[in-house]
């Protein structure tokens, strides 16, 4: 079975193309670095040629609200366009736990627009929601940082590993077409404002954090429940405090 990953040069789609290959797959890694430009759909038709499963986790460069729905919708039709002329049978999407509950941020909006179009394409689908990445929360403090404060919603959150991301992204994708959105989530609650303060300390950077119920996450207020999960959620296992102290003891930067 040939597979295409959308996407594949990036942080997830990069382990994910690895993951993969370990299992003997014939994948591509499809992306403007490989030649594949889903907007301007240069590359796409030969990428897709023979394909049984895509799998897109690509990103919009930027969260502005423009940018972002420029992004998902150009890309997004060019995609499934492609895929319904190639006959490909499984479209599995990633996407953000939260995406329906946030329509006061552009990026999240558009993000809303991309589901839509995968669900009105025809093609067997699945969309994963995935709660942020622990990988992730470092750029979310320093787009809250002002000087030597940083101002971070205690929302609830449920943040979860990029590998533990691929390994649900492998498990969908290899399995039956749901036509339906599922959610993967970390094992742990938190307070978005007490994971900040936890990578700081990672960090030794010594900038206050805030807790402010005003602050703004990609655009929008949240409430508490905003990034908090359905009442069927999957569960990864990886723990932010055992991925935190990994890094930590190996001396690696936590970085965005």
């Amino acid at each position: 079975m040939k597979i295409v990953v959308v996407g594949g040069t990036g942080l997830i789609g990069s382990r994910l193309v690895e993951a993969l290959h370990d299992r003997a797959h014939d994948v591509m890694a499809a992306s403007r670095a490989t030649g594949v430009d889903t907007i301007t759909g240069e590359g796409l038709a030969d990428a897709l040629s023979g394909a049984q499963l895509v799998i897109d986790v690509s990103n919009s460069p930027s969260i502005d609200e423009d940018t972002a729905l420029a992004f998902f919708e150009t890309s997004g039709r060019h995609l499934l366009a492609a895929e319904q002329a190639a006959g490909v049978q499984h479209h599995v999407a990633l996407s953000a736990v939260g995406t329906d509950r946030l329509p006061d941020s552009g990026y999240f909006r558009a993000k809303m627009a991309q589901e839509k179009l995968i669900r009105a394409s025809g093609i067997p689908y699945t969309i994963l929601r995935s709660t942020p990445f622990f990988e992730y929360i470092t750029g979310v403090v320093e787009n809250a940082a002002e000087g030597h404060t940083i101002r971070i919603s205690p929302a609830a959150v449920q943040p979860i590993a990029a590998d533990d991301v691929v390994a649900a992204l492998l498990e969908v994708a290899l399995g039956r077409p749901q036509n339906s959105d599922l959610e993967i989530v970390g094992p742990d609650r938190f307070r978005l404002d007490e994971l900040a303060e936890q990578i700081l300390a990672a960090n030794e950077d010594d900038r206050r954090v805030i807790a402010d119920a005003q602050a703004r996450y990609f655009g929008a207020v949240l409430r508490d429940d905003t990034l908090v999960p359905g009442d069927h959620p999957r569960f990864a296992p990886t723990r932010f405090d055992d991925w935190l102290r990994l890094y930590v003891a190996d001396r690696l930067p936590v970085a965005f």
